[in-house]
């Protein structure tokens, strides 16, 4: 494991190869050394996360990140004024699932949580976890521990407890906080001036109500991908099991709680559009295990990568198969059909020019965590073509990847908090197989195999704080079953992340379908620091 680096008092832990979490000493650090990093980026900063005791700042390059901890040594940690303290009022029913086991966790009756929780006047330290997401800080009475097991879908609107922090969920995802109400109040809405209705440094109050009479029903968050058929290139007769629109994402906007997303498979996305003429940030449809049909209406050329699986053409009964890591042309009248995966999971079709979809953000992507941009493919979905530039040439046909290992390895830089778990399960944990749940997504590969055990060691909390996470993370909750987040993973999350798997083997970790076995390596240069070792950025003891 790589131990911390220090800095000027700032003790800051590898991410990966892209990424430093930087632990501070209290809330009121993390809120000045994220200000400053607002007003001073460093050089190759893509995102600073603040959290309740660490900002993780991810770099744009290995090299960028490497470059971290000097520039940091200029920071300034003097206390920032919270601009905006406007009291936000929501109202709430307490009616949630775990209202009874916060009750026996904190020692009160129903009612007296309800009392606690409505009484008090909560302060937004932060966002994260998703957008809209806000991170509340009360009088402590009402810490919780999370959920041994987080939950796969928590509604929109749920009330929350964990750790010393309350929330309420913006959209339906995934989560392991204890659940005590529900409110209508829309917390995300691009449509305003500014989307987010709680931010940090306002002030919330729960008001408890029996009912919740009106709904705001305005703030929709995802683009609609179905636009005029007549106009159309295409028309979805089958979606397949998922189809969403994805570019290379939309980095940057982490510290509102929005991951940067894109394709899980940014190679084959690159090599799909270099064979369709275009720029690589140009929008390509990535479909999951086959089964997309789409009808023709208009003559187009296509290419497709990353999965190997047959791709049928047919026009009034003729039928042609073409290949995949190739431009070919389709014509209108045709439909085009992709089969079952032989190897891989995830396709990639590029038509020349890009797929015309409304940016969210700046990017084109399906975030199916936060619900951003335009939502999946469905049957009658029309898809709509850019003009090509009248310079843009389809690429040559290109290699078709080798097909994966029984077992494909995962390099990954131990840590931020592989501390967090017994050595002997980390002892075992280089040596364990693990296989695909059919429960993964595009948040997250879940992982069967042997359970991770907490450490015990004395002095380390049962909790440990909400933090930023990355893609290519190893998290590991209480069930002790790793995750490895892929790209639509929360901002935050509250569980350890054991080592982060490094950039390079991603577009792998994308190809794995339900079934796969996979095994996590130390990267062979784990040993040396992330950190440049020069004198101004050797630890001091």
């Amino acid at each position: 494991m790589l131990p911390p680096t220090s800095v000027s008092g700032l003790r800051m832990h590898p991410v990966g190869d892209r990424g430093v979490l930087v632990q501070l000493r209290s809330l009121d650090e993390v809120l000045s050394l994220h200000d400053w990093l607002q007003r001073h980026p460093l050089p190759g900063q893509v995102d600073a996360v603040a959290a309740a005791e660490t900002v993780l700042i991810t770099a744009d390059s290995a090299a960028a990140a490497r470059g971290f901890a000097a520039a940091l040594s200029a920071a300034d940690l003097s206390p920032v004024t919270a601009t905006d303290d406007a009291l936000v009022t929501l109202d709430t029913v307490y009616d949630g699932a775990d209202l009874d086991e916060v009750a026996r966790l904190t020692g009160l009756s129903r009612d007296g949580v309800i009392a606690a929780h409505a009484e008090q006047v909560w302060t937004a330290a932060f966002g994260g976890f998703a957008p809209g997401f806000a991170y509340l800080v009360g009088d402590g009475r009402l810490a919780v521990p999370r959920r041994d097991t987080p939950r796969p879908a928590v509604p929109a609107g749920a009330v929350a407890l964990a750790d010393r922090y309350s929330a309420v969920y913006p959209r339906a995802s995934p989560g392991g906080w204890q659940l005590i109400g529900r409110t209508n109040a829309t917390l995300w809405n691009l449509e305003r001036p500014e989307p987010a209705l709680v931010r940090p440094g306002n002030r919330v109050q729960f008001r408890s109500v029996r009912e919740l009479v009106t709904a705001d029903s305005s703030g929709a968050v995802a683009a609609r991908i179905v636009t005029d058929g007549a106009a159309s290139a295409f028309i979805v007769v089958q979606p397949g099991a998922q189809t969403t629109v994805q570019d290379l994402g939309r980095p940057g906007f982490a510290d509102l709680g929005v991951t940067r997303s894109g394709a899980l498979d940014r190679g084959a996305l690159r090599r799909a559009n270099r064979l369709a003429g275009n720029p690589a940030t140009a929008a390509v449809l990535e479909n999951a295990l086959g089964g997309l049909v789409l009808d023709v209406r208009t003559d187009q050329v296509l290419a497709m990568t990353g999965a190997a699986l047959t791709i049928d053409v047919t026009n009034d009964g003729v039928l042609r198969t073409v290949s995949t890591d190739a431009p070919f042309a389709v014509h209108a009248g045709d439909r085009l059909a992709l089969g079952t995966p032989t190897s891989g999971m995830r396709c990639y079709v590029a038509v020349r020019g890009g797929f015309d979809v409304a940016p969210v953000l700046g990017s084109r992507s399906t975030d199916t965590m936060s619900g951003l941009g335009p939502a999946p493919l469905a049957v009658g979905s029309a898809l709509r073509v850019l003009p090509a530039p009248s310079t843009s040439v389809v690429g040559d046909a290109e290699p078709s990847p080798e097909p994966p290992p029984a077992v494909t390895e995962l390099r990954y830089v131990p840590g931020p908090r592989a501390d967090w778990i017994a050595a002997e399960s980390l002892a075992a944990f280089t040596q364990t197989v693990y296989t695909v749940s059919a429960r993964s997504n595009r948040i997250g590969l879940r992982l069967d195999g042997p359970a991770l055990s907490r450490s015990l060691a004395p002095g380390l909390p049962t909790e440990l704080p909400s933090e930023g996470t990355v893609y290519g993370a190893i998290q590991i909750p209480a069930s002790g079953l790793p995750v490895l987040f892929l790209a639509d993973h929360p901002v935050t999350g509250g569980y350890p992340v054991v080592g982060v798997v490094l950039h390079a083997d991603l577009d792998r970790a994308a190809q794995l379908p339900a079934g796969a076995r996979l095994r996590f390596v130390p990267a062979a240069d784990a040993a040396s620091p992330l950190f440049d070792p020069s004198p101004a950025t050797r630890s001091e003891g």
